[in-house]
């Protein structure tokens, strides 16, 4: 349940959540853990016995064996806590909710041994596809979508064009949190890439088009360099792992761009301490600093986990505020919709005058951020919407090994407002500044940053 994260490369370094512990946690009840259980809205079905525990995903037309050898831990983080004979709870400091496993009375037979997908045939694997995205997909009717249309595709795949026929079909989503990725063939496949693409590349012109993925971290590197050097002076600091910039502009103004919403620990167990520790240590120079003024810089984080974004808000807010609620698809309905407040943390908060800026890569626990704090009085958004994309990714496997991510939660505002698909951004349109424009590179400015500053000194 991590969300989509990219990291950008000059000043910044890859991160990968790992766990070495492989000792599965025992239950707080005296019931039995052995058996099968199940989680409806993600189409999860865990099976533990005397021996090696089993992860399998289920929909409509099958099971795949996901994990022949699960370790809870590397559930992102989770713990178990089984509440009754018959029900379980899967918990972690890293996710915002639970999730509920119901004890099956007998293996679902879609997963019994001589049951369970695992092939490479085209047109199982379609099967699969269509089936997951028919069963747990939370935005068609958001998206005009008749999934149905797409359906008999599955009649026309071949090994040659299996890859070509999901991919023309997953473009049409537009949803940047849905991918499929096969790492045996090296196949990759964005859904959301081509709107994205489009999106920066409207006020860029000539050599500075993106056409690659390089392209957009050579652009993004050099906007960087123009921030550090030019507005904070040279004068700046990045914490260990360069998840986080920091520095000041001038007297009253302060800087912080958040890079990333993941991989500040060395593992699931100690990211949300050494977070915290590093907020610890901007907020007190911050303090110390005196300042009124705050750019938070969003532009150029690509997400991460959405309890590191609470985490961060709660250093920004006055006081406990309801933030946001959120659903997730169930069959044909949805789940409970959830309330989720947000109180502050730490010995400081900074809630003078602030200026977020955004962009289309600005995306999913980025989004939830900035959804948390957009309300304050205090706060004014600056940039360009951001990508529309906030659910937690809910991971698949195609009885191939390819691997499915999708949308299937629903986030709202804390006045019941979506904003997936258009973003969140500026109210004002004088405040809608490009994060790229080929004026900015040729005249070696930001003018997101230049408008920020304009917004703060009224």
């Amino acid at each position: 349940m991590m969300k989509k994260g990219y990291l950008w490369v000059l000043l910044l370094c890859m991160f990968s959540c790992e766990n070495d512990d492989d000792t599965t946690p025992t239950p707080s009840s005296g019931d039995s853990i052995n058996g099968t259980w199940f989680s409806a809205e993600k189409g999860y079905i865990f099976e533990f016995t005397e021996g090696n525990d089993l992860f399998y995903n289920v929909n409509s037309v099958g099971c795949v064996l996901q994990d022949d050898n699960f370790v809870i831990e590397d559930f992102f983080g989770f713990t178990l806590n089984q509440t009754s004979e018959n029900e379980l709870v899967a918990s972690s400091d890293l996710s915002d909710i639970d999730v509920v496993f119901t004890r099956l009375p007998e293996q679902n037979p879609f997963c019994l041994s001589d049951q369970i997908a695992m092939t490479d045939d085209p047109q199982v694997n379609y099967d699969h596809f269509w089936n997951i995205f028919n069963d747990y997909y939370a935005f068609f009717e958001a998206r005009n979508i008749d999934w149905s249309h797409f359906e008999g595709l599955g009649d026309i795949v071949t090994n040659e064009n299996l890859y070509d026929i999901i991919e023309e079909v997953a473009l049409v989503l537009q949803d940047g949190h849905v991918s499929i990725y096969d790492e045996q063939l090296g196949i990759e496949i964005e859904s959301g890439d081509v709107r994205l693409l489009e999106r920066l590349n409207t006020n860029l012109s000539g050599d500075l088009i993106i056409e690659e993925v390089q392209d957009f971290y050579d652009l993004g590197n050099e906007k960087i360099i123009t921030i550090v050097t030019d507005y904070l002076g040279g004068a700046f600091e990045i914490d260990d792992r360069e998840n986080i910039i920091w520095g000041f502009i001038d007297n009253d103004t302060g800087y912080i761009n958040i890079i990333t919403m993941q991989g500040y620990g060395t593992d699931f167990n100690n990211e949300l301490s050494s977070l915290n520790t590093l907020l610890d240590t901007i907020m007190e120079d911050l303090a110390a600093a005196g300042i009124s003024k705050l750019v938070l810089d969003l532009r150029f984080n690509e997400g991460g986990i959405d309890t590191v974004a609470l985490d961060i808000a709660s250093r920004f807010m006055d006081q406990e505020r309801l933030s946001y609620f959120k659903k997730a698809r169930l069959g044909d309905t949805f789940t409970e919709n959830t309330a989720f407040s947000i109180e502050p943390k730490g010995n400081f908060q900074f809630t003078e005058d602030i200026v977020i800026l955004t962009s289309p890569i600005t995306v999913s626990a980025g989004e939830l951020f900035t959804l948390c704090l957009k309300d304050q009085p205090y706060v004014t958004i600056v940039g360009e919407n951001t990508a529309g994309a906030f659910s937690t990714i809910l991971n698949h496997t195609l009885p191939n090994g390819a691997e499915i991510g999708l949308s299937n939660e629903i986030y709202t505002d804390a006045q019941g407002t979506v904003f997936e698909i258009v973003g969140i951004g500026p109210s004002d349109p004088e405040n809608q500044i490009p994060f790229f424009s080929t004026s900015d590179f040729e005249e070696g400015i930001d003018s997101g940053i230049d408008r920020a500053l304009e917004v703060l000194e009224n």
